[in-house]
């Protein structure tokens, strides 16, 4: 380990702090910028047509030099998921461990990145060593294998980043965290911890897999047709769980869906899944077996279980249609807003002769740890100060509150905002400025070339629709040669409103009439009174507010 006395030690969220996903945290030790995870968020209902929302990354673009690799923790794409647009802005080397990189290498390949990429393998014995520190990892215990935590190591005590985690003490070999190495960090001197805050809010302890697994062979068991199994497609306990279960009740598995289908190949290549090759049967021999002989395992385009189950009984998606007599186990916790989305689901599905289990019907285990789980964290590594981060800022709060409980001094708990800097000098932890952060909105192929311009015409489009008036005038004299044509697109029925858009068209006239009698025609002044009257009209006659959209061409006669 570098022994070298660090004189500056900083601490930065880019992402992941009142919110769910885009988690991006940088630790600057010295001159050394060290970036942990790159990922993703998907868009919250206000981003319309946004596919995407990943970290703005200024900062590190501004001090690209000083980067000395982005690390990793696991392989989900809220962390790893915006990694590809990071790296068409820095080219720094990347590390994970085997799984991780896998998955985020496949991430970038569906992302269509085509530049070069330096991704170094490591695992949890793994010692890093730089010139202002060094970096060494413990696992963890989450949903998905390969999970580690980070530990930075300064002269004044550890910089720790828990990752994704929780504490399951029947967790199988794969998924088992190193509680003693946890300790022993613990035990050396944390200087700062950045803990997991997801369920901050839910007391006790999260459920067991344990608990999960036989609950779900119970229902595989018991089900007297098809069984239609949904997961995320990176929630890889989930699927090796369903395989399991699958074999216990003398039941095959067949995959439906690209996402899902990409990560069981890649899983089962590399060693993470364990499953029998007469289990897994291709969707096209599902007609030879019996209902109460299969089990079909599913996952949305986006690696989400809900869009697919809604195609499937919406009788729109391509290779499986809900029947009379399926049972559809969701074996997903739903993600924070999309409740109504997973009750209108259930609903189809219901109507479309299936039985749903799911939430109170079913086991399901969070891959977070509850609160009992962050104390433990918290006694393990006895840290000096506190920051709590992945998470909303309720649950940031509540964490908070936690390590407050756990004997931590309150002013060494410090809340977190984008962008906030903490500055940890002579034993004190204090914020000391801030760095641009904020989102990035990707559409399709645009990267943040969508603000909150573009934003809000598309909310105000959403509401009340637009109107287009066009008008063509005459260069010479400036009178209406053509028009006034008034779209609606979004407003009103055009053929029972045909006397609101006449009175709108007289208006268009009256006003084109009154713009040229000035001395100098001016185009825009004529489109803005446009804007306003008719606004002003439309609100009185129909109490709503399109967008309007004035074009004025010029024709030479």
């Amino acid at each position: 380990m570098n022994n070298r006395k660090n004189e500056s030690i900083r601490l930065i969220a880019l992402g992941g702090v009142g919110e769910i996903g885009k988690n991006m945290y940088l630790a600057e030790v010295d001159e050394d910028l060290y970036v942990i995870d790159a990922g993703l968020m998907f868009p919250e209902n206000e981003m319309l047509g946004i596919d995407i929302v990943i970290p703005d990354v200024s900062y590190l673009v501004q001090n690209k030099d000083r980067i000395r690799g982005i690390f990793l923790t696991h392989g989900h794409e809220d962390h790893i998921g915006a990694l590809s647009y990071v790296l068409k802005k820095v080219s720094v080397p990347v590390y994970g461990t085997k799984l991780t990189l896998a998955l985020a290498k496949a991430k970038m390949k569906e992302q269509d990145y085509r530049g070069k990429a330096e991704l170094i393998e490591i695992n949890s014995d793994s010692v890093l060593e730089f010139e202002h520190s060094s970096v060494s990892f413990f696992r963890t215990n989450h949903s998905i294998p390969d999970s580690v935590g980070i530990c930075i190591h300064t002269s004044e005590g550890s910089i720790v980043y828990t990752g994704d985690f929780k504490f399951d003490q029947a967790a199988p070999e794969l998924y088992k965290a190193e509680i003693g190495k946890m300790a022993g960090i613990g035990d050396n001197g944390v200087l700062c911890l950045l803990s997991d805050s997801t369920d901050a809010e839910r007391p006790g302890y999260s459920t067991s897999e344990a608990v999960v697994q036989k609950a779900m062979a119970h229902a595989f068991y018991s089900a007297k047709g098809r069984v239609i199994a949904a997961c995320f497609a990176s929630d890889l306990i989930q699927i090796q769980h369903i395989f399991d279960a699958a074999e216990e009740s003398g039941r095959k598995v067949a995959v439906a869906g690209k996402s899902i289908q990409k990560v069981y190949d890649l899983a089962v290549q590399l060693g993470y899944l364990a499953v029998k090759d007469d289990i897994l049967i291709p969707l096209s021999e599902l007609g030879s077996f019996r209902d109460h002989e299969v089990v079909i395992l599913t996952a949305g385009s986006q690696g989400e279980p809900i869009e697919a189950l809604q195609k499937m009984a919406k009788r729109t998606h391509r290779q499986v249609t809900i029947q009379e007599g399926d049972t559809v186990y969701l074996a997903a916790a739903p993600i924070r807003g999309g409740e109504v989305f997973i009750y209108k689901t259930m609903d189809m599905l219901y109507r479309a002769g299936a039985t749903v289990i799911t939430g109170k019907n079913s086991a399901t285990a969070s891959s977070h740890g509850s609160q009992e789980e962050l104390k433990f964290m918290i006694n393990l590594m006895k840290p000096k100060h506190f920051i709590p981060v992945h998470g909303e800022y309720k649950t940031l709060k509540s964490h908070g509150k936690l390590a407050a409980e756990c004997g931590i001094s309150q002013d060494s708990i410090l809340i977190p905002e984008k962008g906030d800097v903490f500055e940890i000098k002579d034993g004190r932890i204090k914020q000391s400025g801030r760095v641009p952060a904020g989102n990035v909105l990707i559409d399709g192929i645009g990267v943040g070339d969508v603000g909150n311009i573009v934003l809000r015409d598309r909310r105000l489009l959403s509401q009340d629709g637009i109107l287009i008036v066009v008008v063509t005038l005459n260069r010479h004299d400036k009178q209406i040669a053509a028009g006034p044509e008034i779209i609606s697109r979004g407003f009103v029925y055009v053929r029972e409103s045909e006397k609101l858009l006449v009175q709108a068209a007289d208006m268009v006239k009256e006003i084109v009439h009154r713009g040229s009698q000035k001395e100098s025609f001016d185009w825009a002044a004529v489109k803005q009174d446009m804007r306003d009257e008719l606004n002003q009209f439309f609100y009185e006659k129909t109490k709503r507010r399109p967008m309007i959209l004035p074009i004025i061409m010029e024709v030479k006669q």
